[in-house]
């Protein structure tokens, strides 16, 4: 899909992703999905983002 294709809400969400990756250290899909699961409420994007941050690792197998 070039640029031109895309909606408004879908560029609204590339710039969300990359803020929130940014900001709080997360990988752009990490973003996205928790973009999908709370919206688009900044602050709790950002909450979110920062606990998803901070949790252990699980171990590789």
């Amino acid at each position: 899909m070039g640029e031109e294709e895309k909606s408004d809400r879908d560029r609204m969400t590339d710039f969300q992703a990359q803020f929130l990756a940014k900001e709080a250290g997360i990988t752009e899909a990490q973003a996205r999905e928790l973009i999908e699961l709370i919206g688009t409420d900044r602050a709790s994007l950002l909450r979110e983002a920062r606990l998803l941050k901070s949790r252990p690792k699980p171990p590789d197998p």
